[in-house]
């Protein structure tokens, strides 16, 4: 084998992507509020755009002049366009103000208790253990092993030969009932029962049934055994019936009151409405700066004289870079608008008659008929909203799968899941529709619908088997 350094020659294919590729399907992405944000930052950074004012009726240059002006000054029009703000902007982060959470919530009680040092201590391992739903995610045991390995690590910081006893089982359940007392009710719970009942406890209620039945007929109380229970109080059945209807207005996650919120604002991308019996559709892009190339600018592309060594390369960046940003702009418009013009023509009966009436629709049968790439798609209706006729919605609740009919079309599982819906709450409470019952109701309207695919929907949908929805 021979050592030392070689040249050969290889050719082989490489796939590059231009990064304005990328630049185009982060515009296609990003929501209306982030792309407002996005184009300030361009506007800053790019002295060849400029906004149009509201009462400018102005276009903006048509793509052959500028390309007639690069031309002429012998500059490369194919020259890399890669994004370039000037070193001199700085982009800053949108922040969000922080809102206290169940932890601060809690911990600003604790503060406020007349507590000794070594009770403060083990109520803050307490607080590290408590789930953002209020409940405790440790059992006791091992919150002292926590709080006492602490303890240990510190010790030899303790001037003197003061020995420090360690926590206890019954110190941690002192602490327990201190924590459990705080607001919201429930919080510090081990378990839903635990938290029911402290709930009731709160709110002085031990001298009730609803009291009785969490504390001492829980697993009966989870299975709606009505007439037993009925039988074990001496109680009529529709009596423990109501009691379990005041348990069901407890809350079984207190926490979430509490938990911190990310609040976002959401603005509708696009806007369709009902003139003259035809649904149409616009963008809402009034809040979008309106950009077009600085006349400034352009002049001093003209000028060969200016358009030299380095300036001659800093224009026919920028000059590139901000064309590309204005057509980027108007295919993104474009774009959004077919798809949402599909969607629109798909889902008419949707938007006359409700959500009963929505179709199956897939991303790809939108892009086979407007002619683009399925992730194409998928990136212009991911996290856009339409305001329509029927409320504020995400262009991805149209999508969905279906269920054959016997008309030979589909209905979407959305539309399925909103019948099966309406069907419980119009059914008699004494005799409640069971899952088998459903499909027979659906085979009635045409629709194919096996049993086991009712039980997920309903399991969606948070509605109890039909023995447990039985009311006496």
């Amino acid at each position: 084998m021979k050592t030392g350094l070689h040249q050969h020659q290889v050719l082989k294919q490489e796939l590059r992507i231009n990064p304005r590729l990328y630049q185009a399907m982060d515009l296609l992405y990003m929501p209306l509020l982030d792309l407002q944000q996005h184009l300030k930052q361009e506007l800053l950074g790019n002295p060849f755009l400029e906004l149009v004012e509201p009462e400018e009726e102005q276009e903006a240059p048509a793509v052959e002049d500028w390309e007639k002006i690069l031309l002429d000054n012998g500059a490369d029009s194919t020259s890399s366009g890669v994004r370039d703000l000037s070193e001199s902007t700085e982009y800053v982060e949108p922040v969000s103000v922080e809102a206290k959470d169940l932890d601060d919530y809690l911990r600003e009680q604790v503060q406020m208790l007349d507590l000794t040092p070594r009770q403060h201590l083990l109520a803050e391992e307490f607080l590290g253990n408590i789930g953002e739903d209020g409940y405790l995610q440790a059992p006791l045991e091992e919150i002292v092993r926590g709080v006492n390995q602490v303890l240990h690590e510190h010790a030899d910081k303790i001037e003197g030969d003061v020995e420090v006893p360690e926590y206890t089982l019954q110190d941690a359940e002192a602490i327990l009932r201190i924590i459990q007392s705080l607001d919201p009710p429930g919080v510090g719970a081990r378990d839903l029962r635990e938290c029911l009942l402290l709930q009731l406890e709160q709110q002085k209620r031990q001298d009730t049934l609803a009291y009785r039945l969490v504390k001492e007929a829980w697993d009966d109380l989870k299975a709606h055994r009505w007439s037993e229970l009925g039988k074990r109080f001496g109680l009529e059945a529709e009596e423990v019936q109501k009691a379990a209807d005041e348990i069901r207005k407890l809350d079984p996650k207190p926490g979430l009151q509490h938990a911190a919120s990310n609040d976002q604002y959401i603005s509708a991308d696009l806007i369709v409405q009902k003139i003259d019996d035809r649904y149409h559709v616009f963008l809402n892009d009034q809040g979008l700066p309106r950009l077009r190339l600085s006349k400034t600018y352009l002049d001093i592309a003209r000028d060969k004289k200016q358009f030299q060594g380095e300036n001659k390369e800093f224009i026919n960046q920028r000059l590139n870079s901000a064309q590309w940003m204005i057509q980027a702009i108007e295919q993104r418009r474009q774009t959004m608008l077919k798809v949402m013009n599909f969607i629109v023509d798909r889902q008419r009966e949707f938007f006359e008659k409700g959500i009963e009436f929505l179709k199956p629709l897939t991303l790809r049968e939108v892009a086979d008929v407007i002619n683009m790439h399925e992730s194409t798609v998928s990136r212009v209706t991911n996290e856009k909203y339409v305001q329509t006729p029927r409320g504020l919605l995400p262009l991805k609740f149209f999508f969905s799968s279906g269920l054959a009919t016997s008309t030979g079309e589909d209905a979407s599982a959305r539309s399925i899941k909103a019948q099966i819906q309406k069907l419980v709450a119009d059914e008699d409470p004494k005799n409640p529709l069971t899952d088998q019952q459903i499909v027979e109701e659906f085979a009635k309207r045409g629709v194919k619908i096996a049993r086991r695919t009712v039980a997920k929907y309903r399991d969606q949908l948070n509605i109890l088997p039909a023995r447990m929805r039985k009311r006496l």
